[in-house]
């Protein structure tokens, strides 16, 4: 017996089945994919990066 491994959908939250037969995984549907690119051409997501010290000579 094999358990199914389940992600939530990073827009809206709903359980998402994680295997082939889901074609937006990790979202839910193609509208919470294109929502996701949205934010992140619209720059409202970035990721998080150490920034190195400035150095002055």
């Amino acid at each position: 017996m094999s358990k199914e491994t389940t992600v939530n959908c990073p827009t809206c939250g709903k359980n998402v089945v994680w295997n082939e037969h889901s074609p937006f995984r990790p979202f839910c549907s193609k509208r919470c994919q294109l929502i996701d690119l949205g934010e992140w051409a619209a720059e409202e997501k970035t990721h998080s990066q150490r920034r190195r010290p400035v150095r002055y000579r």
